[in-house]
Parts: structure tokens; sequence; C-alpha cells
């Protein structure tokens, strides 16, 4: 008798783990409407043969991310309505904001991800979704907040295919060099053209495509990461800014807050860079508005000439951002924006041309900006 009630016992465990093994594999996908308009927010100078900066704040949420098609259309449909308005050509160099690749981590999940109303739920869904795969990530992480390491990190192939995929498509199905915001990935390389994470700490590094697709230089890496990201992003600064060549003219870019960093643009401009792109996220509902918390977690930031508090957070990245360019270049901020679980993402774009700066008007959807250069 007690050999057969252990092996009944056997069965229903058996029967169980299978079960559970196949409802981990299905990924069924809901029905979801998006918002496909844009505003042209800012529109600075006029048209010349010397090209222009394209700035998209465009307004996303999680069920953007279930896959690549929706997210794809959103970005898209953008770029056409920019296009249909004469910003578009071969010298156009658009900037997408930071971290604009890093949810990809939430593409490919079960509906329930998608329906919660908060981060930590979501979590729970992804690692409930992915239990081998996460055990084995946790294994491997680093930093002080390795549970977030480990959601990154077990994505982290899916992820740099994507990006790539997704990324090079629309540079190259619109021929414009396109600053991809940012991803988070382990140690990212280019193996034979294609973007690659390594198995070390974790970097939030953008990308350039060019008009064909290509990737253009290396994946640059930020140099100071702030607030909580730094508890699992490492530092970049051992990898220099680079400088690339585009149909434009040099490009330089500055992921989030290095833009406030004098050293980053003296950097820049010995390298002859003359347009400079600056992807950028900020935290927390009303926080653009709310006083500027600073970079407390850097310290090369006790000598940036504000100290928290003492201004809003709109008012620090414009004061930063122009006290430490002083080389004349051309310059674009965009922010991402949109609601991720209870994360909102804030920020009002802002870009300089021949030494003034013109921040974006402020609107509910998503956001055009453009300058001349």
């Amino acid at each position: 008798m007690r050999k057969l009630l252990l092996g009944a016992l056997a069965l229903v465990l058996i029967a169980i783990l299978c079960g559970y093994g196949l409802w981990t594999e299905q990924r069924p996908t809901g029905h979801y409407l998006s918002d496909l308009r844009v505003q042209l927010a800012l529109n600075d100078g006029v048209p010349t043969d010397n090209g222009n900066l394209l700035g998209i704040e465009p307004l996303l949420y999680p069920g953007d991310y279930q896959n690549l098609k929706r997210l794809r259309r959103k970005l898209s449909a953008y770029l056409e309505q920019a296009r249909a308005q004469g910003l578009v050509s071969e010298k156009t160099i658009v900037v997408l904001p930071e971290h604009i690749g890093t949810w990809l981590w939430a593409r490919g999940e079960k509906n329930e991800l998608y329906q919660v109303t908060r981060l930590d739920e979501a979590w729970q869904w992804l690692e409930l979704s992915n239990p081998i795969r996460y055990g084995l990530a946790m294994l491997e992480a680093e930093g002080d907040d390795r549970r977030a390491d480990a959601h990154l990190r077990m994505k982290a192939a899916q992820m740099a295919s994507d990006y790539q995929q997704l990324f090079g498509g629309l540079a190259r199905e619109f021929g414009v060099t396109l600053v991809a915001g940012s991803i988070v990935l382990p140690e990212p390389y280019l193996d034979k053209g294609q973007l690659r994470p390594g198995s070390g700490a974790l970097y939030n590094s953008s990308v350039v495509f060019a008009g064909d697709g290509s990737i253009l230089g290396a994946p640059q890496r930020q140099q100071y990461p702030d607030s909580d990201m730094r508890r699992f992003i490492r530092r970049g600064n051992a990898y220099p800014l680079q400088a690339l060549d585009t149909p434009a003219g040099r490009l330089g870019v500055l992921v989030g807050s290095d833009s406030w960093y004098p050293d980053n643009y003296q950097a820049l401009a010995a390298q002859s860079v003359n347009i400079i792109a600056n992807p950028a996220f900020v935290r927390g509902k009303g926080s653009w508005h709310g006083p500027w918390r600073g970079n407390r977690h850097q310290p090369l930031a006790a000598e940036l000439p504000l100290k928290p508090g003492a201004v809003s957070e709109a008012e620090a990245w414009q004061q930063l951002t122009r006290s430490g360019d002083a080389s004349g270049t051309a310059a674009m901020s965009v922010f991402l924006r949109g609601q991720f679980w209870e994360v909102t993402g804030e920020g009002l774009g802002f870009a300089r041309r021949t030494g003034f700066y013109q921040s974006a008007s402020a609107s509910q959807g998503a956001r055009l900006l453009n300058v001349w250069l």
C-alpha cells in the first residue's frame, strides 16, 4: 500500500511539473489599442543642406512591449508623420530616449505581466514564467540589487537581438542615422556587426545605427549612472566617449546624466564633435517639477555647481547641460515618457542651436523635437 501511495504521489508531482512546464511556454497575445499621434513640440531654425536633429519623446506603456510589431508600429508611425512634415532625410539624426531598449525585458511574456499595476508584480510573473532562466541568472547576478540584475541578464540575448532588429530596421527603413536611446546589457560587444551580451557586469549603453541599418562605432556606455540604477549598473568611464561620423557631422552621445559633467564635453570637443545627442530618463510622477535629487552616488557630482534641492529637476537638467557644454555644438536632450506599471517617465526635451537653448512645448501625448543644423 505504501509503495502504491508513493507511486501515485510521484505521478501527481510529475503531472504538476509537466503542467507547469507547459504553462510557462504559453504566450498568448491579447488585443491592444495604441495612440499613434505625435505633436511637433519644437521646430527651431530653417531647413538647410546640413541636416537636422530629430528627437522623439514617445508615450509608451508595458503593452507596447508585448511584441516587437506593436513597438515598431508606434515608432514607425511617429517617423512617418515626421517625414510627412519634411523632417526626415539622409542627413537626419534621430534621437530616442534613454532606456527605450531596456524595457524590452518585458517582450514576449504572459498577458498577466502587462495587466498588473505594480512593477514587483510584473517581476513575479516574469520569474514564475521563466523559472530555470531566472534561477541561472541569479547565480551570475552582481551588484546591490541582484534580483533586478537577474531580470535583465536572463533576457539579455533576446533583448540585444530585438534591439538591433527593431532600431536597425527603423534606421534602414527611413534612411536616417538613429541614436537608439539606451539598453542595459551585460558587457555588450559587437560580433561581426551583431550586438551581443557578454557575461560580466551590466552597463547602460547607447547604440547608433547608420542609414543602412548597420551599427556605427561601439556601444557607448554611460559613464556615471545615477539614481537607483547604480545599484546594479556599473560605471562605464573605463570605456572612452567616442565620435561617430554621420552624413550630418561628427556625433557624440552622452547617456542620461553624463550630460551634466564638463569633462565629458571636453572629451568630445577634443574629437571635433559638433553634434551631441543626450538620451535621458527621469523617473517619478511630478519629479520633473520637483526638487532636483542630484547624483549623490558619484564622487564627481560633488564638483557640480548645483546642490540637490536647490532647483527643480527641470532647471537642473537645463542648467547643467548648458554650463557643461561650452563648445558651441548643436545638442538635444530627449526624455522617455509613459507609464511602466507604477513607474512614470517624465521630462520635457530641449535643444541648442547657435548657442541658444529652447525647450519643447508641453503636451500630453508623444512629441517631436526638431533642430535644423
